[in-house]
């Protein structure tokens, strides 16, 4: 039986500018559903089936027997990887495990699988290495990351100014977020006007929040009532307050709400922003800064996409439109250059 969780009225009136929030639920280890995810959800466990035939004819594969894409080693990319950190042998990668198709539990409710452990798969394969997944929760990642205990984040991590002073990325995945809705709704979220007065859904220190902050300022300096956001302890209770109603939309990472619009029969995509608004951004590969393995991490998802083998993985999780014609290597000294160069702060998770 489902439990509704606990509510409690949180008000921030520091700022003149900041919504009105409310808070459903404790907020645990994990976070509450993305962004920039991700993080925070179970996937389809207790007693689900091990595949879901969606509506855009992708045929989704949540059983622990993954039967991956795998490719063999790129010798040119593999030599790029510092001593230190191939010498065990290993790609430690990281990933939150927080929502479908991203990255999430099988159906034994332990296995992560999701199109983020795939490219970071088809990444250790290319560069000859053995794949180490560990699961974390979102806020976990920079710290662990910074401390050596993982050596890349595969989980739809987008790049940003503030992350580039500490972190290096390897592109491979555009970014954005879709707004979902009951589908006897009648809302079309274009901007800020848009949601007023509105109840919404929203992972805590994400990219989405970043966004409503910013769109609930602007309806405070025209006179119009702020969203409401709401924040909820797992993806579970995100989407059963959606569907019943409590909520009248929730923002999250777009392919997991295409993937939800796909597979439910009562909920639809009633917006799509970039995960970096106002300006743009791209999900990437996640190394500390300046220990070089970031440039090999780029080769290797090159060598896939020239191969082929990046374009099945996104076509096996419905992701095709998300997909970058090439990696490149972002860091301090060259962020705000290229195709991501209108790349601004914030989360994609």
């Amino acid at each position: 039986m489902a439990i509704r969780p606990a509510l409690r009225t949180v008000r921030r009136r520091k700022p003149a500018a900041l919504p009105a929030v409310v808070l459903l639920g404790a907020l645990s280890g994990t976070l509450a559903l993305t962004s920039c995810s991700d993080p925070g959800a179970s996937a389809a466990s207790g007693g689900q089936p091990a595949t879901t035939a969606a509506r855009n004819g992708v045929v989704y594969n949540t059983s622990p027997d993954q039967q991956r894409v795998r490719v063999g080693k790129d010798a040119a990319a593999a030599a790029e990887v510092p001593a230190l950190i191939g010498k065990d042998g290993k790609l430690t990668v990281a990933t939150t495990a927080g929502a479908i198709p991203l990255s999430f539990h099988a159906t034994d409710d332990k296995t992560p699988i999701g199109v983020e452990v795939d490219l970071a798969q088809l990444v250790a394969d290319k560069l000859g290495l053995e794949l180490d997944v560990q699961v974390t929760s979102w806020e976990n990642w920079p710290l662990k990351t910074q401390s050596g205990d993982f050596e890349a984040v595969f989980s739809n991590v987008g790049i940003n100014a503030a992350r580039v002073k500490l972190f290096d990325f390897s592109s491979y995945r555009a970014a954005y977020m879709g707004f979902e809705a009951k589908k006897s709704s009648t809302y079309n979220i274009k901007g800020s006007d848009d949601i007023s007065g509105l109840k919404i859904s929203v992972g805590s220190g994400t990219n989405q929040e970043k966004i409503l902050i910013a769109w609930n300022k602007e309806l405070e300096a025209k006179g119009k009532a702020p969203a409401v956001l709401q924040y909820y302890s797992s993806d579970a209770d995100t989407i059963l307050a959606l569907s019943s109603g409590r909520t009248d939309l929730n923002l999250a990472p777009y392919p997991s709400v295409t993937y939800r619009e796909n597979t439910r029969d009562d909920l639809k995509v009633v917006g799509k922003v970039n995960a970096g608004w106002p300006s743009e951004t791209l999900v990437a590969a996640t190394t500390l800064k300046g220990n070089g393995l970031a440039p090999a991490i780029t080769d290797a998802l090159n060598s896939a996409i020239k191969d082929g083998s990046y374009a099945k993985v996104l076509d096996r999780w419905g992701l095709s439109e998300e997909a970058l014609p090439e990696s490149r290597t972002f860091t301090e000294a060259n962020f705000g250059t290229g195709p991501a160069g209108k790349t601004e702060t914030g989360k994609t998770q």
